[in-house]
Order: structure tokens, then sequence, then C-alpha cells
């Protein structure tokens, strides 16, 4: 199964960096995310986490590191952690790490909202 990495570009600043790793089952969304027609951004990656969960079967460490969303990327990343609920209630290992800046104390709240729509845990972590 290929990796995926996408990196952030001085050209596309409303686009985050991606680096999802199939060998560690390690998958980081980071950045700044409000591009248009977002979820032709996000098929690939949840597309991505379905093929991993099926064939690899391996625990996932999911990291957020996104400093702005817009409501569209908010729509993805709930898909994404509806998936990764759905993955840990058949007995796989899921961690989920949502970092966030200490100076936007309105980015725990909205955490917070994700977790209880998803019925999932996550663990907050301040950036340094």
């Amino acid at each position: 199964m290929e990796n995926i990495k996408i990196k952030r570009s001085t050209e596309t600043p409303y686009f985050p960096a991606v680096l999802f790793d199939a060998q560690s089952g390690i998958c980081e969304i980071s950045g700044e995310s409000y591009m248009e027609e977002t979820y032709k951004f996000y098929l690939p990656l949840i597309s991505w986490l379905k093929e991993f969960m099926e064939n690899i079967n391996k625990p996932i460490t999911f990291n957020i590191k996104l400093l702005y969303l817009n409501t569209s990327t908010s729509k993805c990343i709930l898909d994404i952690l509806e998936l990764l609920r759905a993955y840990k209630i058949q007995g796989n290992k899921v961690v989920i790490n949502w970092y966030y800046d200490a100076e936007d104390p309105d980015m725990i709240d909205e955490v917070e909202d994700f977790e209880a729509e998803a019925e999932i845990d996550i663990t907050l972590k301040k950036i340094q």
C-alpha cells in the first residue's frame, strides 16, 4: 500500500500537509484547511483509510494539527473520526491526538464537539 504525502505550499496555504504512513499506521494532517471543494481533497484520504483498515489491519495513530479549518473540512474530519470509531469498535487500536495552539481556546471546544459527535476519545495536546 502506498503512503500519502502532501507537502504544504506557499502557493496553496489553504491546503493542509498530509502524511499517511501504511508501515507505521501513523496518519497526520497539519496546517490549515479551508479550500474550495474540500471533499475532493479529503476523499482520497478517506479511501486510503478504508483500504488500510481492510487490508493492513494495524493500529492507527491519527494526529490532527490543524490551526484553522472551515465548516466543510469539519464535516470531512468528522467522517474520518467516524471511520476510526468503527475500526476501534472492531477491536483495533486507535489513538487520536489533536494538537492545538494554547492561544486558541476555542479549538478546545471544537475538539470536544468532535469527540461527542463521533463518540470517540480524542487526546488534546498543546502545541509549544
